[in-house]
């Protein structure tokens, strides 16, 4: 019998405080651990690896804050579609997803209530970058639906999505929503600028849009590319349009990540734009 993790208290039927092998507290999570459990009981290593455990001191504060105004019954459902989410994607999730997702869940269940619907203006983006994500948040969002009898709008999908990702890629969920708005931002000003309609379900769309991603975060992480002067003179002649929409993205970008942008990234988006607009029109 490993006796390293002991209950200290039993917040409810699924959440209990414990202590370590040091005398630190931690929070274990998972579904029925806290029945009938006392004070002073072992949690066995055997049910510890089928569990979640937070050891963040600022997770567990927060995490405890939550369960004060969450019902029971909500707590054990998203606890329920966080054990299937790393079942989903067969590996650990940031501790942060127990208190990030139940804080965002609870939240919208309220709006509901109040009458509230939120739009979320990037749900394709979302869709398209991280299309795993996207689907598995479209199974949580039917689990809760279902066991809660509620129905959460659609979007609430494209943000439950944002903080699987965040969870799987220890990314913060700030930061995630902040990139997908400046893609969403972008695409705006791509359909706006060469005014057309966009088939978001276009391989050139797909392209472009993971194209943004891919350079949103090497712009982020200060990474140099090579210059492509040549090529450059040859798409600024061949294409002005998609050229200088290109610099236009560019200086959006700048100024929202406040970080430079290399030139060679003008000829990247010139090319993905001349393909866009030649195929999606």
């Amino acid at each position: 019998m490993n006796k390293s993790l002991q209950v200290k208290k039993v917040l409810n039927n699924n959440v209990v405080i414990v202590t370590d092998s040091s005398n630190k507290e931690q929070i274990v999570i998972g579904k029925g651990i806290g029945f009938a459990k006392k004070q002073g009981e072992p949690i066995l290593s055997e049910q510890v690896d089928k569990l979640f455990v937070l050891k963040n001191e600022n997770e567990q504060e927060q995490y405890k804050t939550l369960l004060t105004y969450i019902d029971e019954e909500t707590v054990e459902v998203i606890n329920d579609v966080i054990v299937h989410i790393r079942t989903r994607f067969e590996n650990d999730l940031n501790e942060h997803i127990h208190v990030a997702l139940t804080d965002h869940i609870a939240f919208a269940i309220k709006r509901l209530q109040q009458g509230l619907d939120i739009k979320n203006p990037f749900l394709t983006e979302t869709q398209t970058l991280y299309p795993k994500e996207y689907t598995v948040a479209e199974e949580v969002i039917e689990v809760i639906n279902r066991s809660l009898k509620i129905h959460l709008p659609e979007g609430e999908i494209g943000f439950v999505a944002l903080h699987i990702h965040s969870a799987i890629t220890n990314k913060s969920v700030t930061d995630i929503k902040k990139h997908s708005q400046l893609i969403n931002t972008l695409m705006q000003m791509i359909r706006h600028s060469l005014d057309m309609e966009i088939d978001t379900k276009s391989i050139n769309y797909l392209r472009l849009v993971r194209h943004l991603r891919h350079a949103i975060e090497r712009i982020s992480m200060g990474d140099i590319m090579e210059e492509q002067e040549k090529l450059a003179k040859v798409l600024k002649e061949e294409y002005p349009v998609c050229y200088n929409l290109a610099w236009k993205l560019i200086k959006v970008m700048q100024n929202t990540l406040n970080k430079p942008v290399p030139h060679a990234e003008a000829v990247y988006l010139t090319m993905h734009l001349q393909r866009l607009s030649r195929h999606d029109n």
